[in-house]
């Protein structure tokens, strides 16, 4: 009787070579399972479950976990304004864990014997499907051909082609990887510190060239609406990314360390997350406190390095979790973003909750809940601290420069 495999598939290359590789050198019973996190349209899922059969999987399965990737990752992402080293959204990083996830319920569900997927052994992805893997079902043997075999892409695309597998090899050569939270792509430019993804390498092209407005309003953080359309949660950042994609915003290149240890670098276009994590972040310098700003820009940053990190399930995740949502109650309002082909301008915000509409005062202008007096005593008082410290300075030093006639004796 065959082994049962699941792989974790994509319809990428990698996966691709998985498949067949398990299928028809190792004789495994192969089943494929893709968990969506919303990069993908019915017609490409339908697409991607014929190749895995075209491929030789005896089944294929598509898990549908799009709200519970917003639900249990993407909303604190927002609330923690989290972009890894000031550029990068996390998109692919954040879902791999929740896909890994999916991938091991449904193998337990199926009784497989093994789970595969198709990372290799230079990247991030081996160690978020492995020890996920290995946390849930630590039972399941893991395989991965394409990292135990040290194989290159175009070893992959001559495999499959000599094994009549038909398909788009030109389009493989860059891995893109969608998702609500964007798109990430990978290709030979990447692997050049001199070099940048050509034009053609972005799934989204450039078709808005006038500027346009766009009005995003958030409940609890949380964006509710778009240009004044109330929306799910899902589908309002969907819509942003549809109006803002068309201007090519939101692309980048991300150079970062992996957790491996090399450093990576990956292109990737994400408009709908940057746009709504610059108007969250504007929106909460109107209401939220110094304090509650300067600890969050901590905790958002260390909650997106330990999602990088494939650190999703260890339990401190849920307690920054608590910290960010408690720290949402008054991030209510709408924010107006201007864009442009390739930019966009924060132009205001208009909040209830907005501590600059105060009847204490107008900065640069007007005071009102306090005197003159009252600032000169409070500057008098809050210099005391570094009075201090420069004159017992200055008294150090003219003491060290003339030492006392005992002292020379």
């Amino acid at each position: 009787m065959k082994k049962k495999v699941v792989v974790a598939f994509s319809g990428g290359l990698d996966t691709s070579f998985t498949v067949k590789y398990l299928a028809q050198d190792l004789g495994y019973e192969v089943h494929t399972a893709i968990a969506n996190t919303g990069g993908f349209s019915p017609e490409e899922l339908k697409v991607i479950e014929e190749k895995a059969k075209r491929l030789g999987a005896a089944s294929h399965a598509t898990l549908d976990i799009t709200h519970e990737y917003y639900d249990r990752s993407i909303r604190y992402m927002i609330a923690g304004n989290v972009l890894r080293n000031g550029t990068y959204p996390i998109s692919v990083s954040s879902e791999r864990t929740f896909q890994a996830m999916a991938t091991i319920d449904y193998a337990k569900k199926i009784g497989a014997d093994a789970i595969a997927h198709g990372s290799t052994g230079a990247g991030n992805d081996q160690v978020r499907f492995d020890l996920t893997f290995q946390i849930l079902a630590p039972e399941i043997e893991i395989i991965t051909p394409t990292r135990d075999m040290t194989l290159t892409r175009e070893y992959e695309i001559q495999y499959l082609k000599d094994h009549g597998y038909e398909a788009d090899f030109k389009k493989m050569e860059y891995s893109i990887n969608k998702g609500l939270w964007g798109t990430s792509v990978g290709g030979k430019e990447t692997l050049h510190s001199e070099q940048t993804l050509p034009e053609s390498a972005y799934p989204s092209q450039v078709t808005a060239t006038e500027p346009e407005t766009l009005k995003l309003t958030f409940e609890k953080g949380e964006l509710v609406a778009v240009n004044g359309e109330k929306l799910d949660r899902v589908d309002a950042i969907r819509r942003v990314e549809e109006i803002a994609s068309r201007f090519g915003i939101g692309r980048d290149m991300h150079i970062g360390d992996t957790i491996i240890g090399i450093k990576g670098r990956v292109g990737f276009e994400a408009a709908g997350p940057l746009v709504i994590i610059a108007a969250h972040k504007m929106l909460e310098k109107h209401t939220l406190t110094k304090w509650q700003q300067y600890w969050k820009d901590q905790i958002g940053t260390w909650y997106g390095m330990m999602l990088h990190e494939a650190q999703y399930l260890d339990p401190v995740m849920r307690d920054m979790e608590a910290f960010l949502e408690s720290s949402q109650a008054t991030v209510n309002g709408t924010v107006e973003v201007m864009l442009r082909p390739y930019s966009y301008v924060l132009v205001g915000v208009d909040s209830p909750y907005d501590l600059m509409k105060t009847d204490f005062g107008e900065y640069g202008e007007v005071n009102k809940a306090w005197t003159a007096d009252d600032v000169k005593g409070f500057t008098k008082i809050m210099a005391n601290p570094m009075k201090i410290f420069y004159n017992v300075a200055k008294r150090a030093a003219k003491e060290t420069d003339n030492p006392s006639t005992e002292q020379k004796a």
